[in-house]
């Protein structure tokens, strides 16, 4: 085994998968291209474990980890997923615990049933169903006003819970980014020796510290949410932006990439 010429980092929803229908047909080109060059693909997204699990297998990246709920959590390589779920129900506990003036205006997974995660999210029914297996992580809706929802996050952080707007949802944590797991990931990969760069892909603001972290940022087009403001490492030339949306914004800019990356390595 040698250390691999980079890794690539990706969010799911929006940027590898459709924000519709959840394919990745448009970047299969690419996926193909860093399998020839040896190019490990790191899943990091806001899902579950078992939601990962076989979308991983499906994209035949058993061989490489993946970041679980938005870096809570690390899906080590050709394993199943870890069933315990206490940091969930820790969680839960402390939502649970809140004033009912500021908790009615919160609604989780935990909150709602599989027919409801699918109905919000768009995900097919069994699909939900494992996005209801959470471990350590609960992504929700805000309902009530802007004051109060200051209150209820900084009441939650006095309780050592972090906040995390994603793509769709308000993601509740006891911290950890894909930033820091990606950290992780990258010295498995450098066996003694420096860690190999870091290409990342995102399209929402809980992927900007991944974004700023790597060696190469894409931020991949979005037009379902708010565009992402200009980051410093755009200024630097170290982060980019995709013209096209979802995995076809992936497929563009990772083909650019390999190209850039395996000619300055003699590949």
């Amino acid at each position: 085994m040698s250390t691999p010429p980079f890794v690539v980092f990706s969010d799911l929803d929006g940027t590898l998968l459709d924000h519709e229908d959840y394919t990745w047909t448009a970047a299969l080109p690419a996926l193909a291209k860093l399998r020839a060059h040896g190019v490990p693909v790191v899943l990091a997204s806001s899902k579950t474990a078992p939601e990962i699990a076989p979308l991983r297998e499906q994209l035949r990246l058993t061989h490489c980890p993946a970041i679980v709920e938005n870096g809570a959590g690390i899906l080590p390589p050709g394993t199943a997923p870890d069933t315990s779920n206490a940091a969930y129900l820790r969680l839960r506990r402390i939502l649970d615990a809140m004033p009912p003036g500021l908790r009615r205006h919160f609604e989780g997974f935990g909150d709602w049933s599989a027919d409801e995660v699918a109905e919000r999210t768009g995900l097919p029914p069994e699909d939900a169903r494992l996005a209801r297996q959470r471990g350590f992580s609960e992504p929700g809706v805000w309902t009530g006003p802007a004051e109060l929802r200051s209150r209820f996050l900084a009441q939650l952080e006095a309780e050592g819970v972090s906040a995390r707007l994603g793509g769709r949802f308000l993601t509740l944590s006891f911290g950890g980014t894909k930033a820091d797991r990606m950290a992780e990931v990258l010295e498995g990969y450098a066996l003694g020796g420096a860690p190999p760069p870091a290409v990342a892909l995102g399209d929402a603001p809980n992927d900007v510290e991944m974004l700023n972290a790597a060696d190469h940022g894409v931020i991949v087009a979005n037009p379902h949410g708010s565009e992402l403001p200009v980051l410093a490492g755009e200024r630097a030339g170290r982060i980019r932006r995709s013209t096209k949306p979802g995995p076809a914004g992936w497929n563009e800019m990772i083909l650019r990439l390999v190209s850039e990356l395996t000619a300055r390595s003699g590949d």
